[in-house]
């Protein structure tokens, strides 16, 4: 008897490769779960591309074990590697391709295996591919506008908060060091900032290392999910933000709801597939439509009565129910709230970003007055 460790994706893959030894197994066991599960999801996998890749090569008429062979043969990435060969492991041990990547969820989500498995029961693992890589590619799309439109902003924070640190932290502490002689004869608000000033010249070490140590506990608190959770609860408080959070998560949920009605995945198999997709609120509302929908109420009635379907989704839905294509017209809504939340987000950029400069500008003008107007009543008082 020997023990013997060894680095596997899966159980599966652990066995057939202690199996390839020509070693029969009496036990096995996972050690080091949390660190190999964090450096698994940690795992560079571009899942869009290597669907585009697979899809191309199985239209190209090779099998799927053979189109993961040639992707397994063109990566240099020993961990991408031994995930596509783990892939055809499975395959050739006669499980499914939903099967297959079941067995990666921190890799393949569970709408990817949702398609997938729908897929096989006709044979077109192509089309599921290509609905899987559209659906990506509108969602990347829409995020990537959120994130360009941020980008100056938070530049723009970033830039004046340096030089408000510089002023307070460099500034500051030597204009009163020239203005000690002057003390009650200072305006008030000069003398408070003097007052800092002199405060980080004595304890500059002091106040960086609490600074520092605040850091390094809040940083983490909101690293973890009550964290962000608390903070959107407060941003969320906002009716205006809270209407365009609403509208951009029901955005996302009719695309996934759409793709997986065109994959052939029944309605509430999908219904539950994307519900991790909404907030708590609208899950909440979301489990009411189901109770409905299992008792035989329409999908568009059911959605509508708890304000999951405003009245343009509600029309479309009903459309589609009429004419059994409800899956393309769930694809209709999802484009019309992100053409909506497009339009907002760059009116919103618009106006936010001269505002924020405004700010900014003025708050730096501010410490900068208080600094020189000793010096201005000092040059009055001489004339």
């Amino acid at each position: 008897m020997i023990s013997l460790s060894l680095e596997a994706a899966s159980f599966n893959e652990a066995r057939v490769r202690t199996r390839d030894r020509g070693l029969e197994i009496l036990s096995i066991r996972q050690r080091w779960h949390s660190s190999t599960q964090r450096r698994r999801s940690n795992l560079p996998f571009d899942l869009l591309l290597f669907s585009q890749e697979l899809r191309s090569l199985i239209d190209a008429g090779l099998s799927l074990i053979e189109a993961l062979g040639a992707l397994s043969r063109k990566e240099n990435n020993p961990d991408k590697r031994g995930l596509i060969d783990a892939l055809i492991r499975n395959l050739r041990e006669g499980k499914s391709f939903s099967m297959a990547v079941r067995e990666f969820p921190f890799i393949f989500p569970s709408l990817y295996v949702a398609l997938t498995s729908a897929s096989e029961q006709t044979g077109d693992l192509a089309s599921a591919l290509a609905r899987f890589i559209d659906y990506r590619s509108q969602m990347d799309l829409m995020r990537k506008r959120i994130v360009s439109a941020a980008i100056y902003p938070t530049l723009l924070v970033g830039v004046g908060g340096l030089v408000i640190v510089f002023l307070m932290t460099y500034v500051v502490p030597r204009f009163s060091r020239i203005y000690e002689d002057f003390g009650h004869n200072l305006p008030f608000m000069s003398r408070l900032l003097m007052q800092w000033g002199a405060l980080v010249q004595a304890h500059g070490l002091q106040l960086l290392i609490g600074v520092t140590a605040f850091g390094a506990i809040v940083v983490p608190i909101f690293k973890r999910k009550f964290g962000w959770k608390m903070l959107g609860r407060k941003l969320l408080s906002h009716s205006i933000l809270r209407d365009r959070f609403q509208t951009y998560a029901l955005a996302r949920f009719y695309r996934t709801l759409g793709m997986l009605q065109q994959g052939g995945i029944p309605i509430i198999a999908s219904l539950g597939l994307a519900k991790e997709l909404l907030g708590e609120e609208l899950q909440a509302s979301l489990d009411r439509a189901l109770v409905e929908v299992r008792s035989g109420a329409a999908l568009s009635d059911a959605m509508e009565r708890q304000n999951l379907a405003p009245p343009v989704a509600s029309d479309l839905l009903k459309v589609g129910e009429k004419t059994g294509d409800i899956g393309d017209k769930m694809i209709r809504i999802a484009d019309f709230y992100d053409e909506d939340i497009s339009r907002w987000t760059e009116w919103f950029v618009r106006l936010f970003e001269p505002l924020l400069m405004l700010g900014i500008g003025l708050f730096i003008a501010f410490i900068v007055v208080l600094l020189y107007m000793p010096i201005f009543e000092l040059s009055g008082s001489i004339q």
